[in-house]
């Protein structure tokens, strides 16, 4: 049983369920639910798929998440950078409106679910953290002004198109010409509201005398009012006819029963697309979970987190939805309302549902620009440049992969940037590690401490050197303490003998192995010995299981002091 309800974590907190639950995952649902309906419309256009696939996006893959997901807080659905990485993906394939476009993202969605599935499964999920934050900080924020600024072509009623940033603004200088008057009209005056709406509403409300929890929800509602208004008056005036452009017809109805295409072609274009696609999904998400479940000090489980998104995204791919993940806006939103279980996502299944079934007749005449204002609005609050100051200030290596990540996303597309970001990531690591910091160190006085010779006062004595690695050793750095040791031992004819401490080494490789042999082996010609000290348990394991301890001109000891002791007499 505890097996069975690791992969069902539904079993574990279901057992606990109670009324007082019941009343504060279904406050949490109807709110979630109401900022849910616009932005599952919105962030399908911005994937340039039919509205309607946000909201069967919406249903099935809350519920996959309500069974195996482990967050009692996150709100799973299509969010807005995984909705512009599907644009780009399925773009590269097949034209916007047509059904193949919309058959590969079906497929996309699948192959997510497959890849999130295996890595959970496997316990795979340590694969993410090649993602460093300052890479998906940078993405983000680039992301989010190229999903801002694609959208100004619906707030400006224009065509106009591209992958990056350079081709969107080309673009939209082109066809600035044939701006329409009352398009813009509608997406300026939609874009003021919401932004007013999530600024200024809120402390309006309460100074109105109106309950904090109420003036929550009226406040979530902004994005509805918006809707309902701008379609009541498009309607009214007939302003589809004169250039607005409108949702139009949205199925009514259940979700489809859908099969994704095993088209072999198919799947090799898009697997790259669904490997960023899911670990950027899942890098977002369990960010959001861990940070909303320490504040009530619950746990997730990455690995199973895993599970739990990857049976959304098939979730979504059997039922007409295209790939979802863990929003932050609505899952905070979700931790604000009360929400207790995952039960509040499938209660907002629900809500989408009756929304599918009884309200899409009424979207018929909303404008794309109200839905473009609602995407505007909320990924303008992803745009961060401050973590390029912090980056600048802390750490040059890492500022540079932040303003690769931006200026490679914006220059030349989301896959591309957020691939270079992770190369870039990579790369600078292995080269930081290829040269670690290595310390000269002696003891502090009155102390059994010792410290670096060029940050402290400390003693040290002609006949013994003592070094400390700051760094595991492995086949990068291997090398790079060899020529070090080399370097400073040749000419210092007092020198009897030479201390590693290891304090700071958690692994040792077989190439850093072989380069110790051969710096023993060096050293005993030289009538020099090699000592280590204060090497960890783990490390100590591996080594005695060589010949190198046997081969050792020195010997190993528990504490550095121990070992100056001893080779000072």
């Amino acid at each position: 049983m505890k097996s069975f309800k690791r992969y069902f974590p539904i079993l574990d907190w279901g057992q606990h369920y109670t009324r007082d639950t019941l009343t504060n995952d279904l406050v949490a649902a109807v709110i979630v639910t109401i900022m849910l309906i616009p932005q599952s419309l919105a962030y399908a256009l911005l994937a340039g798929l039919p509205a309607e696939m946000g909201l069967y996006a919406s249903i099935l893959p809350l519920v996959a998440y309500a069974v195996f997901g482990t967050s009692r807080a996150l709100a799973v659905g299509p969010v807005a950078v995984v909705s512009l990485m599907t644009a780009a993906a399925v773009g590269n394939l097949a034209l916007q409106g047509t059904a193949e476009y919309a058959a590969a993202a079906i497929v996309l969605a699948f192959l997510s679910g497959v890849i999130l599935l295996v890595l959970g499964v496997f316990r795979l999920g340590f694969l993410a953290n090649f993602l460093s934050h300052p890479v998906i900080a940078g993405f983000i924020t680039a992301s989010g002004i190229i999903i801002a600024t694609s959208q100004l072509k619906h707030i400006l009623g224009i065509n106009a198109g591209g992958h990056n940033l350079l081709e969107l603004i080309h673009s939209l200088f082109a066809h600035l010409g044939d701006i329409s008057i009352w398009t813009t009209l509608i997406g300026i005056t939609s874009t003021g509201f919401l932004f007013w709406v999530r600024k200024g509403l809120k402390p309006l409300l309460l100074s109105k005398g109106i309950k904090p929890r109420m003036a929550d929800i009226l406040t979530k509602a902004g994005p509805v009012a918006a809707v309902v208004v701008t379609t009541l008056v498009t309607w009214v005036f007939g302003l589809h006819n004169h250039g607005v452009a409108i949702v139009g017809e949205v199925p009514r109805g259940l979700p489809p029963l859908t099969i994704p295409d095993f088209n072999v072609d198919i799947w090799t274009s898009l697997f790259g697309s669904a490997v960023l696609i899911s670990i950027i999904g899942f890098v977002e998400s369990v960010s959001v979970a861990q940070t909303l479940a320490a504040k009530r000090r619950q746990r997730i489980i990455p690995d199973q987190e895993l599970i739990g998104l990857g049976a959304s995204n098939i979730a979504a791919s059997i039922s007409g939805g295209y790939p979802v993940t863990g929003g932050f806006a609505r899952s905070v939103v979700n931790f604000d309302a009360g929400a207790e279980t995952p039960a509040a996502g499938a209660f907002t299944a629900v809500g989408i549902l009756l929304a599918a079934l009884a309200l899409t007749p009424l979207l018929y005449f909303l404008p794309k620009a109200t839905l473009a204002a609602t995407i505007i609005v909320a990924v303008l609050s992803l745009v961060d440049f401050s973590m390029l100051r912090t980056t600048w200030n802390y750490s040059k290596a890492d500022f540079t992969a932040v303003a690769a990540t931006i200026l490679l996303t914006l220059g030349f597309g989301v896959e591309i940037g957020v691939s270079a970001g992770v190369g870039l990531s990579i790369f600078l690591y292995l080269y930081r590690t290829s040269r670690p910091h290595i310390a000269e160190v002696g003891l502090v006085p009155g102390t059994e401490h010792f410290r670096n010779i060029n940050r402290h006062r400390v003693e040290t004595r002609p006949d013994i050197l003592t070094i400390r690695v700051d760094e595991n050793l492995y086949f990068a750095n291997a090398r790079y303490l060899e020529d070090y040791l080399y370097d400073r031992v040749v000419g210092d004819r007092g020198l009897k003998h030479v201390i590693l401490m290891c304090s700071a080494v958690n692994n040792i490789d077989t190439s850093a192995l072989e380069s110790l042999e051969a710096i023993n082996q060096r050293f005993e010609d030289m009538g020099i010995t090699l000592n280590l000290s204060e090497v960890k348990g783990p490390v100590m394991d591996r080594l005695s299981r060589t010949h190198f301890l046997h081969h050792l001109s020195g010997k190993v000891y528990l504490t550095q002091f121990e070992a100056v002791k001893e080779l000072s007499h």
